[in-house]
């Protein structure tokens, strides 16, 4: 299990490292509509009837999200006033997380409600496990409790991979049918988009990993 979560890293790390190599690179495929990533956004947002969303710019790179909170579409500075290909499937990809808002997506609504409680532990979560590690001889209650607690986390992660694969449905069908992309730019944004998927499949998996081998210290520690 240990090794598994070790290659799970190096996983990773290396799609990590291919999606910013990827984003580079078409980076420099500039959108014929000539739009800016805000205007994409703008546009798409405005196509679904939505017009309670601020569109903002944000600091850091990967950093684009959605939140539902205070209806924002948080753009990074590349991709708000970026006019590539990339910068409007990211844009269109933030915005289709105000849409599923908007229609009140389930899986949205789910991950949401998960959010306040997931804060509340996941300062002192990392603690409790080590703690519970070097007590487990002892007792497997704080163990336990890490695990438990661990398991809302890799919930919330699995919960996070439908919300991520529909917004980037929904971004790419909104980009074909609008004409804002070509088809090879759409190809583009659809190749730029399932790498970004990719980060969070393997961040559930290594999530569950994660949480297997916690888990299989406390039954052992129970046996003992």
């Amino acid at each position: 299990m240990y090794l598994l979560l070790i290659l799970l890293t190096l996983v990773g790390w290396g799609i990590q490292q291919r999606l910013r190599s990827k984003f580079r690179q078409y980076a420099t495929i500039d959108l014929r509509a000539g739009l800016s990533g805000r205007e994409v956004a703008s546009q798409m947002l405005r196509d679904h009837g939505i017009y309670d969303v601020q569109i903002i710019s944000t600091e850091g790179q990967l950093t684009d999200h959605y939140n539902p909170t205070d209806k924002t579409v948080n753009l990074s500075a590349d991709v708000y006033a970026g006019r590539s290909a990339t910068a409007a499937a990211v844009a269109a990809h933030e915005c289709g997380h105000a849409v599923q808002h908007a229609q009140a997506y389930g899986f949205l609504r789910l991950r949401s409600a998960l959010v306040p409680a997931l804060s509340s532990v996941s300062r002192f979560m990392p603690l409790l496990l080590l703690a519970g590690v070097f007590m487990l001889r002892t007792t497997p209650v704080p163990l336990a409790v890490g695990v438990a607690l661990f398991g809302l986390a890799t919930l919330f992660s699995f919960i996070t991979l439908p919300v991520e694969f529909d917004a980037s449905r929904r971004a790419l069908a909104w980009m074909d049918r609008s004409g804002v992309a070509t088809p090879a730019e759409h190809a583009v944004a659809k190749d730029a988009l399932r790498w970004a998927a990719l980060t969070y499949v393997v961040a559930a998996v290594s999530s569950l990993a994660t949480l297997l081998y916690y888990a299989s210290l406390l039954g052992g520690g129970r046996r003992s």
